[in-house]
């Protein structure tokens, strides 16, 4: 099966500031990725890279084999995205907004979209402007799906809503997932909900991929072992991705590790695996993933 998004030696650069440095992915398709990295870790630059709002300085990119910056109307018809700033035209009514996404996209479906602002009891009479943020949002998902895209690239879209218009946010695309089996990336910094909705992990430190794996492969290769106070020289710890020290304990974050005598071990959450390589851990071996 062709991979949803595939990068080869992907860089970026603005000036003299490198965004991305020799990124390589295979992400899969059929599956909800989590995009999580510091900011300018260079997420919004990869997503707009995959969106073909961008072109590479150098290395390849392609969306289900074609690169996305060929602007053609059968390649973007298969990606929807949705930026940070859910963008709508402020004094266009919501019907308005679905006429004019109806007339830029050759696949879009104006009945899906008008059911699903249909049961958020979204009126389709009303100002962009005039709704509250939470509703704002879900118009521009409902116009992101209504695209029947391939892949959706989704930019931050939580950042901005409270707790309440999240949690129905990641309802509506969780539905649209399971109903379409579409692809997503999906940017965000709040790990916990990714955990709910996500199946695949990339992680951007620096512009570099630190991980790139299946969340349920990566949570059984890693986990927490707190034993005597340590060097850590061990080579039966394992790769130890993080050491935290007391006085008289120390606490390691480890993969592919095995059990040692006098060690205690519990496994790691995700929360835990990512912050980890952010804080510095080093990089995934893929070589050793894929085998």
């Amino acid at each position: 099966m062709t991979d949803a998004l595939s990068a080869s030696g992907l860089c970026k650069r603005y000036r003299s500031t490198w965004a991305l440095r020799e990124c390589d992915l295979a992400l899969p398709a059929g599956r909800v990725i989590a995009l999580v990295g510091p900011n300018g870790a260079g997420k919004t630059t990869l997503l707009r890279l995959t969106v073909g709002l961008l072109s590479p300085t150098s290395g390849s990119i392609e969306v289900f084999g074609s690169s996305p910056t060929t602007n053609t109307p059968q390649a973007l018809a298969r990606i929807g995205f949705l930026a940070q700033e859910h963008p709508l035209y402020r004094s266009f009514t919501v019907a308005d907004l679905l006429h004019f996404g109806a007339s830029l996209n050759i696949r879009f479906d104006r009945p899906l979209a008008e059911k699903r602002l249909a049961s958020l009891d979204i009126p389709l009479n009303r100002k962009a402007g005039a709704l509250s943020g939470g509703q704002q949002s879900q118009v521009a998902l409902a116009l992101a799906l209504a695209k029947r895209p391939d892949l959706l690239v989704l930019d931050e879209p939580l950042s901005s809503l409270d707790p309440v218009a999240r949690r129905e946010f990641l309802q509506t695309l969780m539905g649209a997932v399971a109903q379409d089996g579409i692809t997503v990336l999906f940017s965000s910094h709040v790990v916990h909900e990714l955990e709910r909705v996500c199946d695949y992990l990339v992680v951007l430190n620096n512009g570099c991929i630190a991980i790139d794996d299946d969340i349920e492969t990566l949570l059984e290769r890693h986990k927490i072992l707190t034993g005597p106070r340590s060097d850590v020289h061990d080579p039966m710890l394992g790769t130890v991705i993080e050491a935290t020290h007391s006085d008289r304990h120390t606490s390691l974050l480890v993969r592919d590790g095995a059990a040692i005598e006098g060690w205690q071990e519990q496994p790691a959450g995700l929360e835990d695996v990512v912050l980890a390589y952010l804080r510095g851990g080093v990089a995934m071996d893929r070589t050793k993933a894929a085998a």
